[in-house]
């Protein structure tokens, strides 16, 4: 019965990521062809001399002057066969920079991510404990703040602060300048990881925090707390047995659901801090017109979001036998 749920589970999931990639790849493919910025004149630049004559040449080349239609369906097409396109930027394959850019923004959401979900978790707690008290007040108004308060902002703030005033940090880059890349060491990268990374996780730590005090707060008023305080349970006790066990999941799941938050930050936490990701190619890619790379890299960025909620309801089902009953439940009454 189980390997049955779990094929009808996979199989689910495998008819929406493929739903949501064509979805994705019509709107994108749309927008991108409504924009006013001219690739040719991008891929030319400030180069003298190119006739018209030479730019109609690049136009048939790149299939412009094809109706939107024809070039969906060739781009489509290669699509199928793993062909991202040849980047106008870079001069490059789309799924080798995709590849190499992601990489090296992994390390910092990675990062980013479990310091906003540990820093979150931790100052919701806080909050429900003294709800109602002068901490919890301070703190959710300092999370409060920081939901308002935009990435670029932060960082532009950090990198004065920091960098500049205190001379901290570095002002940017993933390794030092004028330094070769097999002569930096591990703790040159995180020395140039570290304030990027505290920037792109104020973007979900609060919201994080917020649902977090909210749960514990439901929980702490309960009908079962209440019983445990007049059975006489510590309030230790009741915070571990009760509270944290409650507040766990809706804590795991919206983390999991922040990846779109964290993929979309990066964007501008790494053209602050001149960051070589995938988020930085994403903004020169829309800045120059690279239509082959931002759609190379919306489609990824798609896929990305879409693991990241696949991973919260496999692990909520996990933690939480009672929710993979209930999925079973559902699809045997199907």
């Amino acid at each position: 019965m189980k390997s049955r749920f779990y094929l009808k589970f996979t199989g689910r999931y495998l008819v929406r990521v493929v739903t949501l990639l064509i979805a994705v790849s019509i709107v994108s493919f749309i927008l991108v062809s409504l924009s006013p910025v001219d690739p040719v004149q991008q891929y030319v630049g400030a180069v003298p001399n190119v006739s018209v004559e030479q730019r109609e040449k690049i136009a048939e080349y790149w299939g412009l002057n094809d109706p939107p239609a024809e070039r969906f369906m060739n781009w489509g097409k290669a699509l199928l066969h793993g062909n991202f396109g040849t980047s106008l930027i870079y001069r490059r394959p789309v799924a080798d920079i995709i590849k190499e850019k992601f990489s090296a923004s992994l390390a910092l959401m990675i990062t980013a991510w479990i310091f906003s979900g540990l820093t979150g978790f931790a100052i919701g707690c806080l909050m429900g404990i003294f709800h109602g008290k002068w901490q919890d007040k301070i703190l959710k108004k300092l999370c409060l703040t920081m939901c308002s308060i935009p990435t670029f902002w932060i960082g532009i703030v950090f990198l004065m602060l920091f960098s500049v005033k205190l001379g901290w940090f570095p002002m940017g880059m993933s390794v030092p300048q004028g330094v070769a890349a097999e002569d930096v060491t591990f703790l040159q990268r995180i020395h140039h990881l570290i304030l990027p990374a505290l920037t792109l996780s104020f973007l979900s730590f609060a919201n994080v925090a917020l649902h977090t005090r909210e749960k514990l707060v439901d929980v702490l008023e309960s009908d079962y707390v209440l019983f445990a305080k007049a059975r006489g349970e510590s309030r230790w006790s009741i915070l571990k047995n009760h509270g944290f066990r409650n507040i766990m999941l809706p804590a795991v799941t919206m983390q999991f659901g922040s990846f779109s938050e964290l993929f979309g930050g990066s964007v501008l936490a790494e053209n602050v801090f001149s960051y070589p990701g995938l988020g930085a190619a994403a903004s020169a890619a829309g800045m120059g017109s690279d239509v082959p790379l931002l759609l190379g890299i919306t489609l990824f960025s798609a896929l990305f979001v879409f693991i990241g909620n696949m991973l919260a309801n496999i692990i909520y089902g996990i933690v939480d036998p009672q929710i993979r009953e209930g999925y079973i439940n559902e699809s045997n009454n199907r």
